[in-house]
């Protein structure tokens, strides 16, 4: 029996005083969060050295352990980033392809060990299928298994290890069980020849031919000399060319060899109609299909205890299918606000009424004391006003709106959408990933510029930022449902307001119509580029913790972006009290601005009134039609938040329409970010040229199509 030492004391707690030289050196590979660091940390303890990779910005952790013998032996174990391929699409990929290949030094490590999640099995097998192409010698390691038994999911380790070809070790490594099996399959893993597979992996007959062609001039070029796997090297120089494995190959290798065979694979590849760009997909769909071969009947699943099983994937089908996948995705839209509208009117009227008796106690509270006019005209009409109006209109929908919304994330239908909308992305030339941070921003599109971190790619990450004003925040909703449900969709009843949701839903998917089209052109033109990968692990169907639910979305989301927007508006109420009452000739400011700009805004389907709202509403999206409404009325205050009847019938008699509310929809879609939002845009970027493009893009997008609409309604009518 063996034990372990790790070189500073190990989790058995013995002490190792001289390091000895390491007899061999391991990769440590792994999916994100299967427990391979936790793994790595057990077994070295505190001895690690963490630092970059050359050349790039991904940590790797070295670290020694010896176990005890006859004879004892010292192993130098390399923890590499977590990636679910070996595809070399990100650095992290790259890092740990070139450390299996080549080692730090242009050695290759002798062993890797490639650690999996019990509970996502399958799915690591993809790495695990990579791993096995490139390295002479593989353990495999099956990690959280009692997470996984606690799910209702079991694995047969030895079925697996028959059909791998390779050791199968099943570990606990939080709490540091199976740590010692996997030590003593070491040294007979090391000694042990290259491993072949009883289940060989199997490409589609033209690949395979190719595959031989190139594999025969890699023997040639590179002889015995080079350490990495020349059908892998194969594979890759099909795909990427004879450039991507030039570094695997001695310096006195002959590539014009390697180039002729690639040219003679790719006419057998071309006869078989495949393409640059359906190569690489098709490799995928093989190791895909190879992955579910090799797991059937090793991965046992209780749909019952929540393991992605039969009902899972009945569900998939339906929801992620190409022909129901997008119409699933606009119903449960046009239902979540659906719910938001019919839910929200009656809060918000009671909380304006509350609103507006509070304002009259502090006036006359004002008045009792002596207080100046100009003061409490400032504080209470200006200030106080206008943040009763954001938290009427903002709080009732917010509270509705981002449970349903945490429900969605929750219950794992979240990221459905994202794999839904990955296809389009990468048509622009960008992530799929941006299709989560577009998500984010239909809370808020500050928060959603924050959550673009999630993407590596600079040139993505930018675009991302750019173009997710697009996608209108909650802040924007209030004001569209208003004017929706009073000039377009009238009436009272179940239906107006089905129709209403609808109409939203179509002006979301308008956004997000937009989003995909400045993201193409960006890619193009500014920010050329190719799409990175996209690997999305899809979590099982749950059953959402509803109070869980209901106490993080109003903490974490409605009271912080509520709290935000009151922030904001304070102050800009001051200003707009100021402005109101600021009188040159008998007219004050607002007036004067409202008119000189009204040529513009009829252009627009607007007039000077509604542009000065939005120009105004800078600070908060929510106060653009009190704006627009105080401005009509001239007053010196925000107007108090009456009825419907009193909001439309002060709006039609200042000339407004179904065109003048479907023009206002329009660019409250699409206009210039609030200030919150261009500052973090700022603060992301390091830029103020890209804070402002930021805000130019959608703009100029929000004045052509209003302007097209109003020329259209005008013509046709």
């Amino acid at each position: 029996m063996t034990s372990v030492k790790n070189l500073s004391g190990g989790f058995f707690g013995h002490k190792k005083k001289n390091a000895r030289t390491p007899c061999a050196s391991i990769a440590l590979v792994g999916n994100p969060n299967v427990g391979k660091s936790t793994l790595f940390n057990s077994l070295t303890g505190m001895n690690q050295h963490t630092g970059n990779w050359p050349g790039k910005t991904v940590l790797t952790a070295d670290g020694c352990f010896s176990v005890s013998g006859p004879p004892e032996s010292t192993y130098l174990i390399t923890d590499l980033p977590g990636t679910y391929s070996l595809s070399a699409h990100s650095p992290e990929e790259e890092t740990a392809r070139d450390f299996i290949c080549r080692g730090r030094n242009g050695t290759p490590p002798e062993l890797a060990i490639v650690v999996c999640d019990a509970g996502c099995l399958e799915r690591n097998m993809l790495l695990v299928l990579q791993t096995l192409e490139i390295s002479k010698r593989v353990i495999v390691c099956v990690n959280m298994l009692e997470d996984a038994r606690r799910r209702g999911v079991s694995i047969d380790c030895e079925l697996l290890s028959s059909r791998l070809g390779v050791p199968v070790i099943g570990i606990c490594a939080r709490s540091r069980r199976g740590a010692r099996p996997l030590t003593d399959a070491l040294p007979a893993a090391l000694a042990s020849p290259e491993y072949s597979f009883p289940i060989p992996m199997k490409y589609p007959p033209a690949v395979e031919a190719a595959t031989s062609v190139v594999e025969k001039a890699l023997g040639e070029v590179s002889g015995e000399t080079s350490g990495t796997n020349k059908r892998w090297l194969s594979l890759e120089s099909l795909e990427r060319g004879s450039d991507a494995v030039r570094e695997y190959l001695p310096p006195e290798a002959d590539i014009r060899v390697l180039d002729r065979a690639l040219t003679e694979a790719w006419d057998i590849l071309s006869s078989a109609g495949y393409t640059r760009e359906t190569f690489g997909d098709e490799l995928a769909a093989a190791r895909v299909t190879h992955a579910e071969e090799i797991c059937r009947g090793v991965i046992v699943s209780d749909d019952r205890n929540g393991g992605y099983g039969a009902r899972d994937r009945r569900i998939d089908r339906l929801l992620t299918g190409k022909t129901a996948g997008y119409p699933a995705m606009l119903i449960l839209l046009a239902l979540v606000f659906w719910i938001t509208i019919k839910g929200a009117n009656y809060p918000s009227e009671l909380l304006g009424a509350f609103f507006t008796r509070l304002e009259a106690l502090l006036m006359q509270s004002a008045n009792r004391i002596g207080a100046p006019e100009w003061l409490s005209g400032a504080l209470i009409l200006g200030v106080f006003r206008v943040l009763g109006w954001v938290i009427s209109v903002m709080l009732p929908p917010m509270a509705i709106f981002f449970p349903l919304f945490t429900l969605l994330e929750d219950s794992g239908y979240l990221p459905r959408i994202a794999y839904n909308l990955d296809r389009p992305f990468c048509r622009c030339h960008a992530c799929g990933k941006q299709a989560l941070t577009m998500c984010m921003g239909l809370g808020c599109n500050a928060a959603g510029v924050v959550g673009c971190r999630i993407i590596d790619s600079p040139r993505e990450h930018l675009l991302a930022i750019l173009t997710n004003s697009f996608v209108p925040c909650n802040g924007r909703f209030p004001s569209m449902i208003t004017v929706i449900s009073l000039f377009v969709i009238t009436g009272s009843g179940i239906m107006p307001s089905v129709m209403s949701a609808i109409m939203i839903a179509a002006v979301i998917t308008l956004g997000v119509f937009m989003t995909f089209v400045t993201t193409g052109l960006l890619s193009r033109t500014l920010l050329r580029g190719e799409p990175s990968a996209f690997t999305l692990e899809l979590p099982p169907y749950r059953k959402p913790q509803i109070g869980r639910v209901i106490v993080r979305s109003m903490l974490d989301r409605t009271l912080f972006v509520l709290g935000r927007s009151a922030a904001v508006a304070a102050p800009a109420g001051l200003i707009i009290w100021l402005l109101a009452n600021l009188k040159f000739g008998g007219t004050s400011v607002l007036s004067t601005a409202a008119s000189f700009i009204d040529p513009v805004g009829r252009l627009m389907g607007l007039d000077g009134a509604i542009l000065l709202g939005f120009i105004l509403g800078l600070p908060a999206n929510e106060i653009v039609l009190p704006i627009t409404m105080m401005v009509y009325l001239a007053a010196g205050t925000l107007p108090e938040l009456g009825s419907g009847a009193a909001i439309h019938a002060l709006l039609a008699a200042n000339g407004w329409s179904a065109r003048t509310a479907v023009c206002f929809v329009l660019f409250s879609l699409l206009h210039w970010p609030c200030s919150t939002t261009l500052l973090t845009v700022k603060k992301e970027t390091g830029s103020v040229r890209w804070m402002a493009v930021a805000a130019i893009l959608p703009t100029l997008a929000g004045f052509a199509i209003t302007i097209a609409v109003n020329a259209l309604w005008t013509l046709f009518t």
